[in-house]
């Protein structure tokens, strides 16, 4: 059974960082993408960041250059380092992860909390 775990998430300042952990567990074949969204009340859930297989990197334009995605495949945990968070970054984080058949794993959600 595969599971997604997110930690990390929490209260912070505006200026402030986090660290988001996604671990993931039980067999995942053929992976295309792994990515993290969010989804702050009464909007749709949104894509922050994703890293393809082969490590291509996308981010969405709000955050470009002050979050930054990455993967520890020995660890299979996916992480993202979100640095000067502005309130409007307040939402629930997900992890996703997508097979190359477009089937979607989710993890329950982390939430972050930014205070002005």
């Amino acid at each position: 059974q595969v599971q997604l775990v997110e930690s990390g998430g929490g209260l912070v300042q505006a200026g402030g960082s986090l660290r988001l952990s996604c671990a993931a567990s039980g067999s995942i074949f053929s992976v295309n993408v792994r990515g993290w969204y969010r989804q702050a009340p009464g909007k749709q859930r949104e894509l922050v960041a994703a890293i393809s297989s082969g490590g291509e990197i996308n981010y969405a334009d709000s955050v470009k250059g002050r979050f930054t995605i990455s993967r520890d495949n020995a660890r299979r945990t996916l992480y993202l380092q979100m640095n000067n968070l502005k309130p409007e970054d307040t939402a629930v984080y997900y992890c996703n992860v997508r097979t190359q058949f477009r089937y979607d794993y989710w993890g329950q959600g982390t939430q972050v909390t930014v205070s002005s």
